[in-house]
């Protein structure tokens, strides 16, 4: 699991394809710290494995290797970069650590782009103190998404301002701007898009329309029993079933 809270900005050294697969490696110092094989870092925004050797990485070379294979090239905007692209990027969280942003997992719901940039007010100094972006949004995740919600943006967790049925935008500060990608990203650049988890959980109860049952939980016998709806007296002048009776 991930917060969206980017740790650093690195940049992509080379691409070798391998098949329909490809494997990736970056500069990354501030990740690479104490990194070990198996490591989760997110780039971008998708979870990817570290797959260096202990000694490669014992060498303090500040780089890091990961595979991508076929179906995230697909699903999300790696296939985009070239050696020299900047990246976001964002070691797993420790149990215990602050949670700065939201919950991530690192797996892509869909991929956007970029629609449109829109400079705020500037300080006294002429330094821009915020700026709006607009992102298109697939009808696959649109229903997810909510007016000061929570959405992930390669890797960046951010705050809806409006949620619209095809398109968003969020507000970014300078220090957004400035550390991670979404800073100097193009009107027309592809970005992955990843929803709040807990919404699709709740869509996925509700649809089920029905509480899970747990059938090994303990028998609390001195809890006092749930009453029957049947035996609910109703007011006079009602039907049981809560209904306005016709006045007589």
């Amino acid at each position: 699991m991930f917060t969206g809270i980017i740790e650093e900005l690195g940049e992509v050294v080379s691409i070798e394809e391998i098949g329909d697969s490809s494997r990736i490696r970056l500069r990354g110092p501030v990740v690479c710290t104490g990194a070990r094989h198996g490591d989760s870092i997110a780039v971008n925004g998708v979870c990817l494995t570290v797959v260096d050797s202990p000694a490669e990485l014992a060498a303090g070379t500040g780089e890091f290797s990961a595979d991508v294979m076929a179906e995230t090239l697909h699903r999300s905007s790696l296939g985009e970069l070239a050696p020299g692209s900047r990246v976001n990027l964002e070691r797993a969280m420790a149990l215990g650590a602050r949670l700065g942003g939201h919950l991530v997992q690192g797996h892509v719901d869909a991929t956007g782009r970029l629609l449109s940039r829109e400079p705020g007010e500037r300080d006294a100094a002429g330094e821009l103190r915020w700026e709006v972006l607009r992102f298109s949004l697939p009808d696959t995740i649109s229903r997810y998404l909510v007016e000061k919600g929570s959405i992930t943006v390669d890797g960046v967790s951010l705050t809806v301002v409006e949620a619209a049925e095809d398109s968003f935008t969020v507000s970014l500060i300078p220090t957004t701007l400035a550390l991670t990608t979404l800073g100097a990203k193009a009107v027309g650049e592809g970005v992955n898009l990843e929803v709040d988890v807990l919404a699709k959980y709740v869509e996925r109860l509700l649809e089920s329309r029905t509480l899970p049952n747990f059938p090994n939980l303990p028998d609390f016998p001195n809890l006092p029993n749930r009453p029957n709806p049947s035996d609910l007296s109703t007011p006079s002048g009602l039907p049981v079933d809560g209904t306005p009776g016709e006045s007589e």
